[in-house]
């Protein structure tokens, strides 16, 4: 269940972060993506929370930031165009080798 938390917990941050693009500099004229970034970084903490319950604290930080630095990358290629060029990405996939590593590592058990 626990991964379960943390991947909810990387869907809300990684949306929260892509709405905060549009809320032109968290102005008030944009109140819509304002409060979709409000409430994805509560809802985020929230799942991280309960994602703690199950793993260590340092996995479930590691995990979430690394899954959600290649979700906010990969979602920003579509909903705004962000192209981003083949170092970029190679440097995500090392993210992501990292997000494998620390899943099959023993060292996390309890």
């Amino acid at each position: 269940m626990s991964w379960f938390f943390l991947i909810m917990g990387v869907l809300a941050e990684a949306l929260s972060h892509v709405a905060l693009k549009a809320t032109d500099g968290f102005s008030l004229s944009k109140p819509l993506p304002a409060a979709l970034v409000v409430t994805g970084h509560l809802a985020a903490f929230l799942f991280l929370g309960q994602a703690m319950k199950g793993m260590p604290v340092g996995v479930v930080h590691a995990l979430w930031a690394g899954l959600a630095i290649v979700t906010v990358s990969f979602i920003s290629t579509f909903v705004y165009r962000q192209h981003l060029d083949a170092m970029v990405w190679a440097g995500m996939i090392f993210v992501a080798v990292g997000v494998v590593m620390i899943n099959f590592s023993q060292g996390h058990a309890h």
